[in-house]
């Protein structure tokens, strides 16, 4: 499948995402050593609502718009404010119109000491990536292939941080690609926080892809998966998941208790769920 960000910018996946990022960006922050954010499949930065793009489905409708609209608890909104926050933003008129990506979203949450490398292949994509940071010197904008860039920037300098690999699964082959990529960066920054964002949409491809994981012998990674729907036949998309290497503590709980009241709001019909689980959890 191709999953170019800029035909899915808000929708329950990107939710679902950058809500993790935040609650991840969100604990490094409880310690005042700088940290880096290395986004090795960044896009363009931000996505605007109205284009053609977006328009053609507009998943952000029952994305980000229903969270914005839902009644929420003091709890959720507690733990989603810092992501919220940066819609608001983007968007002061009131009416939603422009989503950040996770490079965007990640600069607005970072303090002064922090750091941002963000790299994305596609020249010209690149180029518009580039040109939301011009002048920022916090952050670098690198027009390079991210599973490149997933081994060659590690260790980052301050080391300590989060890496983010949200390939578009242009090729077969990424969910291999994703796996080997872990395993040769863990090698080298064992102790940073990895958030690797995969589709749901094949089980038998998505168990292989666990084992994989499972075989690297990386000891602690977590599994957070959301579906919209029960799997199809044929297979199509009906999901979203992350693994998380080294996540903070609380991120377990956290996630537990947002992904039971998003449910409802992100999968309205009732055929949803989600799983949180262990892949290996040993110290």
């Amino acid at each position: 499948m191709n999953y170019r960000h800029a035909f899915h910018a808000g929708n329950f996946a990107d939710v679902i995402k950058h809500i993790i990022l935040t609650r991840i960006i969100c604990y490094l922050q409880k310690k005042d050593k700088a940290f880096r954010v290395l986004d090795t499949h960044a896009g363009i930065g931000l996505y605007d609502l109205t284009s053609s793009e977006a328009q053609r489905s507009p998943e952000w409708k029952q994305g980000i718009q229903a969270l914005m609209n839902a009644k929420r608890s003091t709890e959720l909104n507690a733990l989603i404010k810092p992501y919220l926050d940066v819609i608001n933003e983007l968007n002061a008129s009131g009416t939603l119109k422009l989503y950040p990506g996770s490079p965007l979203l990640a600069r607005k949450l970072m303090r002064s000491q922090d750091r941002l490398t963000a790299t994305e292949l596609h020249p010209k994509d690149a180029v518009t990536l580039k040109s939301h940071f011009e002048g920022d010197i916090q952050v670098k904008a690198i027009e390079l292939d991210g599973w490149q860039a997933l081994v060659a920037h590690m260790p980052p300098k301050e080391k300590r941080g989060l890496v983010l690999v949200d390939p578009p699964f242009e090729k077969p082959d990424e969910y291999t690609r994703l796996a080997s990529g872990l395993f040769r960066a863990h090698k080298r920054f064992s102790t940073g926080t990895y958030a690797l964002w995969y589709p749901i949409k094949d089980l038998a491809q998505i168990q292989t892809f666990v084992d994989q994981l499972y075989n690297t012998g990386i000891k602690k990674v977590l599994r957070i998966e959301f579906n919209t729907h029960q799997p199809t036949n044929p297979p199509s998309l009906h999901g979203t998941g992350m693994i998380v290497v080294n996540p903070p503590f609380t991120l377990e709980e956290e996630m537990n208790l947002i992904l039971a009241e998003l449910e409802p709001i992100l999968a309205p019909e009732g055929k949803g769920g989600f799983n949180i689980s262990w892949i290996y959890n040993e110290d």
